[in-house]
């Protein structure tokens, strides 16, 4: 199910109860979670002991999975993404010329113990780690009250009620917090989902290390299809027109012999070597058109796709446009997508009809095809997807398949470049924010709900109900200034929640902010 898809459903007057029922949910699982919280803080402190100091990784990967299924929750219910915050896995050690395996100044026979320290490595250099650790602490102090505001309105309700007796000023306290609470549910809701994504999304650190990755693969496949693409093309050359080229000569040969001695056979000769050459031609022009389609440069990219819709034995319908002026790799990646895509739906899916929808802006191009075919389509089981995977990430392009069983399918390719070459980005600085304002903004964000809600408001409600001398307050001894502490607690969590706030709007300023001259990078 799409982010979009659960977005609009949570939003659909009729499905409020839907968002009431995740909202109880998450409450349950942060009952759940000070569960988890109390068994890794007793597994953290058992390795800070020094007693049983292997926990240390069944903490962490204790520690991942949790983090995994509240950014999981968070995509389903709340209908926000959260894209993992690691950094890449390290790549596995590599082999010597000599047959031994090295890690740092170390020689191993086996690569065991070089990828068990690289895995290592990574699990705890990583600051995602501490961050999740760092989550999993916090949140249990309260961190899923937030998503039982809704039932906390809503009891507001009964409580003023019950204070008030019999009367129909009753009825409205009980219909109007009531009322309150379910309109809520979407809402806080979506805000537990942004609020995850503050504490649990990625740094500009790991989004620069898998960006670096992602370059580094799809240059090395690029390189490698361009080299095999090289070499079926002098395979072609060889095999093909390079023998018809011989062959003519040596016809043409034959026919200068034969010339004053048997004018006939000459010209039967010359003959079969114009055939020939024409064969040749119509060769090198179809290899060449593998290359670079004739019909992008006569037409360009939008006049090339009318007339890959004109030759597809498909019923294609072309919406949309593209602008002039995009650059000829992009267009042959786009063109070549296109004609895969056609041709995998009148092949393989069955289908009559197929839309190609174009469209662009600021981050680029994108098109669209489909088809009403019979779907399952899977880039696993075959290599025309995956081609068409590898051709546009050379730049930097995507390929999303929508292929449910039953159809229709649905391929989106997006390559971010505009009309004209694209511009080079300004350097990002991989430092970001300070590491205490990112820890201050995660505590704040973390505990502001447990003074807000359950010492500040619930208390308030009960103490309207039921005076002030039964709250918790009393309990400390400070009976006479109950509503001045509880006016504090709420104080205290909205002056929590908007430090936090402004704490990360900060943090997401520093970590995008360009990198100055002294702190570029030297290669």
């Amino acid at each position: 199910m799409s982010v979009r898809r659960v977005s609009r459903v949570l939003w659909r007057p009729r499905d409020y109860p839907l968002a009431l029922a995740r909202c109880l949910g998450l409450g349950a699982v942060g009952v759940v979670h000070v569960l988890v919280a109390a068994l890794l803080l007793v597994m953290l402190l058992a390795t800070a002991t020094g007693l049983l100091a292997f926990l240390l990784l069944p903490a962490v990967r204790l520690t991942r999975v949790w983090a995994a299924l509240a950014r999981r929750l968070a995509r389903d219910w709340s209908g926000v993404e959260i894209a993992p915050p690691y950094l890449p896995k390290p790549p596995p050690a590599v082999r010597q010329p000599d047959g031994w395996y090295r890690d740092g100044r170390n020689l191993y026979r086996t690569p065991r113990v070089p990828d068990f320290n690289r895995w290592m490595n990574w699990l705890l250099r990583d600051p995602a780690t501490w961050r999740d650790m760092a989550w999993v602490v916090s949140y249990a102090f309260g961190g899923a009250l937030l998503a039982l505001l809704p039932y906390g309105l809503a009891g507001c309700g009964p409580v003023l009620a019950y204070g008030l007796g019999a009367s129909p000023l009753a009825l409205l306290a009980v219909a109007g917090p009531v009322a309150l609470g379910v309109l809520a549910a979407p809402w806080v809701l979506r805000l537990h989902g942004l609020w995850l994504r503050v504490l649990l999304g990625p740094t500009e650190r790991s989004r620069l290390a898998r960006r670096v990755r992602h370059l580094a693969e799809s240059r090395t496949e690029t390189v490698d299809s361009q080299a095999a693409q090289l070499r079926g093309i002098e395979r072609d050359l060889h095999d093909g027109a390079q023998a018809r080229l011989v062959a003519i000569g040596m016809t043409l040969g034959a026919a200068d012999h034969l010339l004053d001695s048997d004018p006939a056979a000459a010209e039967a000769l010359i003959a079969k070597a114009r055939e020939a050459s024409a064969a040749t031609l119509a060769e090198l022009r179809r290899l060449v058109r593998g290359i670079r389609p004739p019909v992008l440069a006569e037409r360009g990219l939008p006049g090339a796709l009318r007339a890959l819709a004109v030759d597809s034995p498909l019923d294609v319908r072309l919406d949309g446009d593209l602008p002039e002026g995009v650059p000829a790799p992009i267009e042959s990646a786009v063109y070549f997508a296109v004609s895969e895509l056609l041709t995998n739906a009148a092949r393989h899916s069955g289908a009559a009809r197929a839309t190609v929808a174009l469209s662009h802006d600021d981050a680029g191009l994108t098109v669209a095809v489909t088809d009403d075919g019979r779907g399952g389509a899977d880039p696993a089981k075959g290599s025309g997807l995956r081609g068409i995977r590898r051709r546009i990430a050379a730049f930097d392009g995507t390929l999303a398949l929508d292929s449910p069983r039953g159809g229709p399918t649905t391929a989106t390719v997006s390559v971010p470049a505009g009309p004209g070459e694209p511009g080079p980005a300004a350097p990002v600085d991989p430092g970001g924010p300070p590491r205490w304002r990112r820890w201050l903004a995660q505590v704040c964000l973390s505990v502001f709900s447990l003074p807000l809600f359950p010492l500040g408001v619930v208390s308030m409600v009960y103490a309207l109900a039921y005076g002030p001398d039964v709250v918790w307050i009393g309990w400390l001894g400070l009976a006479g200034r109950e509503w001045q502490v509880m006016i504090t607690m709420v104080l205290v969590g909205i002056g929590l929640f908007a430090v936090g706030m402004v704490l990360n709007v900060q943090n997401v300023r520093a970590a995008r902010r360009p990198m100055t001259p002294q702190a570029e990078f030297v290669e």
